[in-house]
C-alpha cells in the first residue's frame, strides 16, 4: 500500500486489496472552526485524533486547545462585513494560539446570517484565500443553521442517550432557531426573528443599530425606535418581555405576527409530542445559564431574564448544553479517507476530480417495489431542508435485489428528485455502501437516459453533513479515492 498527501492536507491512502483503508490505526489533525455571523465571530481551535474502525476512521479524541475571543462582527455600512478589521481579528486568534494556516490540517468555514450575502463573499474569500483548499464553507441558511446548533449544543446526541425529546434553542443576536431532536435525528425545526442585537445601543442608552424586526416589535408596543434616540431601562423590559412571549409562543408550534409581519423565518415547528428536556444554546445561553456578566450594548442580559422566568412553565427540565455559544461550529472538520473500488461508475471520466461536495441522506424507502414518486419527494425534501440548491451526493444504503424494475423506478425518482437543482450540466453523484453503484451509474446512463455526467462509487460510510471530495480514477484499479471532511460535534457525557 502506498501513502500521498493531497494539495488540500487531507491524507489518501491506496490499497489494491479492497475499498476500506488499512494501514495506520491512528491519525492526528489540527482543526479550525471559524464562525462568521450576523452579530459575532470567533475561531476554535482542536486536535483530533481519529482511529481506524472498520472501513473508516472515527473520531477518538477531541481536545480544543484554544478559543477565540468573541468579536461583534465589523461592518463597514449596514450590510457590508469590514474584511480588513475581520481578518486582523483572525491573524490575532492564529497568533494567539501558536498555530500558523499552514499547520492547519483541515477545518470548517460557517457563514451565517449577512455574512453569506453576495457582498461580502468576495472579501470573505480573500481572507481565507491561503486556506480555501483546507476548509469546508458551509453557508448555513436559517434550517442548516438550527441542524448545526442542535448537534453543536449536544442535542442530538442527549436524544439518544435518553431516549426522549430534546428541544433545542439557539438564541442568537438577530435570530432563534428551535430544533427537537428524536432518536439521534432532528424531527422538527423553525427560526424566528428573535435576538439580542436585534437593537444596539451605546451606554447612555442611544440606540446604534435597529434592525427591521427590533423596530417592528417596538413599533408594535407603540416606541420609537431609531438611530440615535434614546433607549431607556422600561422600554429594554418592554421589549424583550415581547420578544421572549413570542419566543414560546414559537416553541410551542405557533407562529406569531407583530405589526402586520410574521416573525417566523421557516415553517411553524409542527411537533405535537412531548417534550422532555429543554436546552439554550447561542450568545443569549451565556447569560440564561450565569456564564457571562458582561454586557455587550444589546438586550441580551435582559432577554436571558425573560425567557429564564418563562421556562418553568414550558414544561419540560432546563439542562444545559456541551456548547453554548460556540455550539454552531463547534463542528470543525476533519478528513477521513476512504476508497471506492470495484462496483463504480463514472461517465465522462473528465468529471473527476470533485471537492467539497455536501453529503445527504434521503430517507429512502426500499420495499419489494420501490415508488418513484417516494424516491424524488424524499430527496427534494432534505434539499429543501439543509437548502442546498447546488450539486449534492446523494448517500443510498441500498437493500433488496438490484432487479430491473426496482433500479429503474429508483434511478428516475433520483433523476425527477434532482432535476429542478442540477439542470443538465452538473453531475449526478451517487455514493453507496453496498456493491451496487455500477448497477445504479449504468441504468442512470443508460435506461434512464440522464445527459448530465454520472458518478456512481460505493463501498463508503457516510452521513450527514459529511463533505467529499472524490479524486481522480487510478490507473490499474479502476478505484477512486475519496476524501470524508466530517462535521465533528461533541459527546454527551
Amino acid at each position: 500500500m502506498s501513502a500521498a498527501f493531497d494539495d488540500s492536507g487531507g491524507r489518501i491512502f491506496f490499497s489494491n486489496a479492497g475499498r476500506s483503508l488499512e494501514g495506520e490505526d491512528e491519525i492526528r489533525l489540527i482543526s479550525v472552526g471559524v464562525d462568521i455571523g450576523s452579530s459575532t465571530s470567533h475561531l476554535v481551535f482542536s486536535r483530533i485524533v481519529m482511529e481506524r474502525l472498520d472501513a473508516r476512521y472515527v473520531v477518538s479524541e477531541r481536545e480544543v486547545f484554544y478559543n477565540s475571543d468573541i468579536l461583534l462582527t465589523p461592518y463597514t455600512d449596514t450590510n457590508t462585513i469590514d474584511a480588513e478589521a475581520l481578518g486582523a481579528f483572525i491573524a490575532h486568534a492564529y497568533k494567539d494560539a501558536m498555530i500558523t494556516p499552514e499547520e492547519i490540517d483541515t477545518g470548517a468555514l460557517i457563514l451565517t446570517g449577512v455574512a453569506v450575502a453576495r457582498s461580502n463573499a468576495r472579501r470573505i474569500g480573500d481572507v481565507f484565500a491561503r486556506e480555501a483548499g483546507k476548509l469546508v464553507a458551509v453557508s448555513a441558511g436559517d434550517s442548516l443553521e438550527t441542524v448545526l446548533a442542535a448537534h453543536g449544543s449536544g442535542a442530538v446526541a442527549r436524544s439518544i442517550r435518553d431516549g426522549n425529546a430534546v428541544m433545542n434553542v439557539d438564541v442568537g443576536g438577530g435570530t432563534s432557531k428551535i430544533a427537537v431532536c428524536v432518536d439521534g435525528r432532528v424531527a422538527a425545526a423553525t427560526a424566528i426573528d428573535v435576538g439580542a442585537r436585534l437593537i444596539c445601543f451605546a451606554e447612555d442608552g442611544t440606540v446604534t443599530r435597529a434592525e427591521p424586526a427590533g423596530q417592528r416589535f417596538a413599533a408594535a408596543l407603540g416606541l420609537k425606535i431609531e438611530l440615535g434616540t434614546k433607549l431607556d431601562q422600561p422600554a429594554a423590559e418592554q421589549l424583550t418581555k415581547y420578544m421572549a412571549d413570542c419566543l414560546f409562543d414559537t416553541m410551542r408550534g405557533g407562529s406569531p405576527v407583530v405589526d402586520g409581519h410574521s416573525l417566523l423565518r421557516t415553517k411553524p415547528l409542527g411537533w405535537q409530542g412531548e417534550i422532555g428536556t429543554i436546552m439554550f444554546s447561542g450568545g443569549v445561553s451565556e447569560y440564561i445559564y450565569n456564564r457571562e456578566a458582561t454586557r455587550f450594548g444589546d438586550l441580551g442580559v435582559a432577554l436571558a431574564r425573560e425567557i429564564r422566568a418563562r421556562v418553568g412553565q414550558f414544561g419540560a427540565p432546563l439542562e444545559a448544553p456541551v456548547e453554548h455559544i460556540r455550539a454552531t461550529v463547534i463542528g470543525a472538520a476533519q478528513y477521513a479517507t476512504q476508497v471506492s473500488g470495484n462496483t463504480i461508475f463514472v461517465s465522462p471520466p473528465s468529471t473527476l476530480p470533485l471537492r467539497n461536495i455536501p453529503v445527504v441522506t434521503p430517507a429512502f424507502s426500499f420495499g419489494d417495489e420501490i415508488d418513484t414518486a417516494n424516491i424524488a419527494s424524499a430527496i427534494a425534501d432534505e434539499l429543501a431542508r439543509l437548502e442546498l440548491t447546488d450539486t449534492v451526493a446523494l448517500f443510498v444504503s441500498w437493500s433488496g435485489s438490484a432487479s430491473f424494475a426496482r433500479l429503474d423506478a429508483f434511478c428516475r425518482g433520483v433523476a425527477d428528485g434532482l432535476g429542478p437543482t442540477l439542470g443538465q450540466d452538473k453531475p449526478i453523484i451517487l455514493a453507496g455502501d453496498g456493491d451496487v453503484g455500477g448497477l445504479l451509474g449504468i441504468h442512470l446512463r443508460e435506461e434512464t437516459m440522464v445527459t448530465n455526467p454520472v458518478v456512481s462509487i460505493d463501498g463508503l460510510e457516510l452521513k450527514e453533513f459529511d463533505y467529499i471530495d472524490i479524486g481522480a480514477m487510478l490507473e490499474g484499479s479502476g478505484a477512486v479515492p475519496v476524501v470524508i471532511k466530517s462535521l465533528v460535534f461533541p459527546q454527551v457525557a
